[in-house]
């Protein structure tokens, strides 16, 4: 994490933000997605969990230099994140339960697969509608949102050690956005790359996605956290 005091006008405010991107939630990551046009200060309390009202006091713009190192690195790593399939070996909710995750990732019970098979089917189908079929593996881009809802999904019984039922596995996506971008993202890929019934997707798709979200992460990267997007 990055740690920075900075001097308001009403006294000090302790900034911290990750800069690796293990540190950074699936959540986090969702809510930069879904604000593509914020500006560097919105970026900021996402990352931060600082209300913009408190960022809007700091006395410098200078100030946030060291933040704004932080997020564009953050946001090379995020362009290399789907470059690798590797999938990590157990993912631990904020409920303490750790979860194994074996080679065999199939959705299960019946119930969640079926879920999850809806969830993906519909991603594609809007994708499809506004776009066509020619070629949609090509330019299939799934949104955060239903990767995380596939996700509640898959580990809501292996989490919660409950029954399934469909509402309160839709509920978890609360828990599932606790979790590392870092663990979460190389998961959905597979659920999204292997579409059950389809031919296997190309991870361009993911790669595109990615550079959508991390233009987010560094709003107007060029200007790099001057005084006038403050």
């Amino acid at each position: 994490m990055i740690q920075k005091t900075l001097k308001t006008t009403t006294g000090k405010l302790k900034v911290q933000i990750p800069d690796k991107l293990d540190e950074i939630t699936l959540g986090q990551l969702i809510a930069l997605q879904q604000s593509p046009d914020l500006n560097d200060l919105e970026a900021i309390s996402i990352l931060s969990a600082i209300p913009v009202k408190e960022l809007q006091n700091v006395q410098s713009p200078a100030d946030f230099a060291l933040l704004g190192g932080g997020m564009l690195s953050l946001s090379h790593q995020i362009e290399h994140l789907y470059n690798s399939d590797a999938i990590p070996k157990r993912v631990t909710f904020t409920t303490g339960k750790t979860v194994n995750i074996t080679g065999n990732l199939a959705v299960e019970p019946v119930g969640a697969f079926m879920a999850a098979r809806e969830i993906i089917s519909d991603e594609i189908s809007v994708h499809v509608a506004r776009y066509g079929d020619e070629g949609w593996q090509q330019t299939f881009k799934p949104s955060l949102n239903a990767c995380c809802q596939v996700l509640a999904h898959y580990f809501y019984c292996k989490a919660t050690g409950k029954p399934y039922n469909e509402y309160e596995a839709e509920e978890f996506t609360s828990e599932i956005k606790q979790l590392r971008v870092t663990e979460a993202l190389p998961i959905a890929k597979h659920f999204f790359t292997y579409y059950p019934g389809s031919s296997r997707m190309k991870t361009g798709s993911f790669r595109r996605l990615l550079q959508h979200l991390s233009a987010a992460l560094v709003s107007k990267r060029s200007k790099s956290l001057n005084t006038s997007t403050l």
